[in-house]
């Protein structure tokens, strides 16, 4: 996935009020950038890093820059949780992501009031998957997920073990976003009503998928797929 405009450098002075961030770029101007994360960030919010904002036109958007990468230890972290859908979208569509194949379509209905991220059917029949943008990193290497409590993330699961139980294939798949990370796991201790979910899911049958992204000022692609084990993940 491209952005549609080169970023800009900027340094993080605050996030506040979920989807706002202060920043200021290097010739001293102050702006408020539209921060697209409905998480904590924790870890990501510290007043000083290096963050990396997209300028747009459009007079129907209220900000003028939207956040898009962080950059804390010399590593890339795509901020924006709404990349994930489309650089998975982009690796569904050219046929790249393992084990998964088959018309793609995003943001089907199913279950009780809820859109699965894509579907994708093929004459072996249906694969329902969901992603979640994975940001949060405790451990050297390891990346978690949630980064705070996630009751529609847990729904998702259930949804996911219902599909499996009428007869077709189910995957939820972690994108981490950052390229300091080569290991995954489920933060537990943020949400242990999620981590029961993720083992529910994976005993009813859910598979689970764990990629990672290389991001930059110009595109986030995708880089490695991983292979899970439990609930931890390691790249192969």
């Amino acid at each position: 996935m491209q952005f549609q405009t080169p970023l800009i450098p900027a340094t993080l002075l605050k996030r506040y009020k979920r989807f706002l961030a202060d920043v200021r770029f290097d010739d001293g101007r102050e702006v408020t950038a539209h921060c697209p994360n409905p998480g904590s960030m924790l870890g990501m919010c510290d007043a000083g890093l290096r963050v990396w904002v997209e300028p747009n036109d459009d007079p129907k958007k209220k900000l003028d820059y939207g956040l898009r990468l962080i950059e804390k230890n010399e590593a890339m972290i795509v901020a924006d949780t709404g990349i994930a859908n489309k650089v998975v979208k982009e690796a569904l569509c050219a046929g790249v992501v393992s084990n998964l194949s088959g018309k793609v379509q995003s943001e089907v209905r199913y279950g009780e009031n809820s859109r699965a991220d894509f579907l994708l059917v093929s004459k072996v029949g249906k694969t329902w998957v969901e992603v979640k943008s994975v940001t949060l990193s405790r451990r050297a290497g390891v990346a978690e997920f949630p980064d705070s409590k996630t009751a529609r993330g847990a729904k998702h699961l259930g949804e996911l073990a219902k599909r499996v139980a009428l007869g077709d294939r189910a995957v939820m798949l972690y994108l981490i976003g950052r390229g300091d990370c080569d290991q995954f796991d489920i933060a537990s201790d943020i949400d242990p009503v999620y981590a029961q979910a993720a083992l529910d899911a994976k005993q009813a049958g859910v598979e689970v998928m764990v990629c990672r992204v290389k991001a930059s000022p110009f595109e986030v692609i995708l880089d490695h797929d991983f292979v899970y084990e439990g609930l931890t993940a390691k790249v192969t």
